[in-house]
């Protein structure tokens, strides 16, 4: 069904942790949500799109995304101050499904893609899985939330392209030069990355997609792809998708 009605959210927090990237924690219902990967839907006040963030972390009432100012929408996203109040459409679309995650699960996130990593992978700890993380930057002047995955105290790598830090290259390269034999995957990152995985690792596993996207639970259908299975909208139907049902072009 349709949402239409927005839940009013306080600002507790709103803190650089990155060169471009900013970390907001807000107070308001979470009861919604039922799986890591789901989103909001934020309404930036002076702008008639809303915008659509991850969510980082949720403990009782509170609320963590993390997102990249990027444009004038989340330049004025990042310059709220605690007590303000915003309009927020919660727990939108499908999150990841952990009933399909076999005995060696990998976790992989790049850039941005790695704050809805991070809730999967402390669901997965709270159900008794152990997971291993792989997340990627360009470089370590980008990279993000690198303390928060130490804490989580599972095996844990990090690759940059410009071998600056970690692992020189991509989080392909860390799966194959670490061994780490993995039997089923997810991915939150750019799409280059995501597809470089759907390509190239001979297992299942689920990805989540971004997309501009205006009313964020369907009506719009701006946010349309193409799979195996018809059209479907990655605000709704995603934005996490199985693997196999994707098309690469």
């Amino acid at each position: 069904m349709p949402r239409s009605n927005d839940t009013k959210y306080v600002v507790v927090d709103n803190r650089w942790i990155g060169k471009n990237t900013m970390m907001m924690v807000v107070e308001g219902p979470t009861d919604e949500f039922s799986a890591p990967g789901q989103f909001i839907n934020i309404a930036v006040p002076g702008f008639t799109l809303r915008r659509p963030i991850s969510v980082c972390d949720i403990e009782g009432d509170s609320l963590t995304i993390v997102y990249d100012v990027v444009g004038h929408g989340t330049e004025a996203l990042s310059k709220m101050t605690p007590g303000q109040v915003l309009d927020i459409l919660p727990a939108l679309g499908n999150g990841f499904d952990m009933s399909k995650c076999g005995e060696r699960p990998v976790l992989l996130g790049g850039g941005v893609g790695c704050p809805p990593i991070y809730s999967l992978a402390k669901n997965m700890i709270a159900a008794d899985i152990l997971p291993t993380v792989v997340l990627g930057f360009n470089s370590d002047d980008r990279m993000i939330m690198i303390e928060q995955f130490e804490n989580l105290d599972i095996p844990f790598y990090v690759a940059t392209v410009d071998g600056s830090y970690g692992s020189k290259g991509f989080v392909t390269d860390v799966i194959r030069e670490e061994n780490l034999n993995p039997d089923y995957f997810y991915a939150c990152g750019p799409l280059p990355m995501l597809r470089a995985l759907c390509n190239g690792l001979d297992i299942p596993g689920q990805v989540s997609l971004e997309a501009r996207m205006a009313c964020g639970f369907g009506v719009c259908m701006c946010c349309s792809l193409e799979t195996k299975n018809g059209p479907k909208r990655i605000c709704k139907d995603g934005p996490v998708f199985e693997k196999e049902n994707l098309i690469w072009k």
